[in-house]
C-alpha cells in the first residue's frame, strides 16, 4: 500500500509472544509486497515543476511505469537527488542511482526503491558513457539483452543538479 516502514508498539514489542508477533507482521509485509504497486498521483501530473531535473525525474518515472518492457531505471548522478526524486514515485521498478560519491550513495540507500552503485563516470568516455552504465547492472544480474531501461543523466555531468536527460534504451 505504498508504506515504507511497520514499526511495532512498545506494547506489542513487550507482549507474551514477542518473536510470534514479528514473525506475523513480517508475513503480513512480504504479502503485502506480492501485489504491484504503481501509484503516480494525479497532482503530480497537474503540478508545476521546480526546475529542470525535477522534470527529467517525473518524466523518467511516467515513461517506466508506463512502457511495457521497462525492467529498471538507472540515475547518472553526483548528489543523488534525480534519484531522490524518483523514489517519490511508487513504483516496482528498481531505481538504480550511480555515483562515484560514498556520500551520494549513502543517502541513496535511504530512499524507497533506490540501490545505490559505485560508478565512476569520469573512467568512461563520453560516447560510451550510456553502454557502460548499463552494462555495469547487467553484470550484476539485474539486466538481460533485450530489456527496456530508463536512464537519466546531464549533458554537463560531474555536475550537481545539470541532470536533463531522460533515454528510454533496449538493453543489448
Amino acid at each position: 500500500d505504498g508504506t515504507d516502514a511497520v514499526m511495532l508498539s512498545a506494547e506489542t514489542a513487550a507482549g507474551k509472544h514477542p518473536i510470534a508477533t514479528v514473525k506475523a507482521m513480517a508475513e503480513i509485509c512480504l504479502g503485502a509486497e506480492t501485489h504491484p504497486s504503481t501509484a503516480l498521483d494525479r497532482n503530480d501530473l497537474d503540478e508545476t515543476f521546480n526546475n529542470i531535473q525535477e522534470a527529467t525525474a517525473i518524466t523518467a518515472m511516467y515513461a517506466a511505469t508506463h512502457l511495457t518492457g521497462v525492467k529498471a531505471i538507472i540515475a547518472l548522478t553526483e548528489s543523488g537527488s534525480t534519484a531522490k526524486l524518483m523514489s517519490r514515485i511508487t513504483s516496482q521498478l528498481p531505481i538504480f542511482s550511480l555515483s562515484r560519491h560514498a556520500e551520494s550513495r549513502a543517502r541513496c540507500a535511504l530512499y524507497r526503491g533506490v540501490y545505490p552503485i559505485a560508478f565512476d563516470s569520469t573512467k568512461s568516455k563520453p560516447e560510451q558513457l550510456v553502454n557502460d552504465a548499463i552494462n555495469e547492472i547487467k553484470l550484476r544480474g539485474h539486466l538481460n539483452v533485450g530489456d527496456l531501461v530508463i536512464l537519466t543523466h546531464g549533458d554537463v555531468m560531474e555536475t550537481v543538479g545539470s541532470t536533463n536527460t531522460c533515454k528510454i534504451i533496449e538493453v543489448k
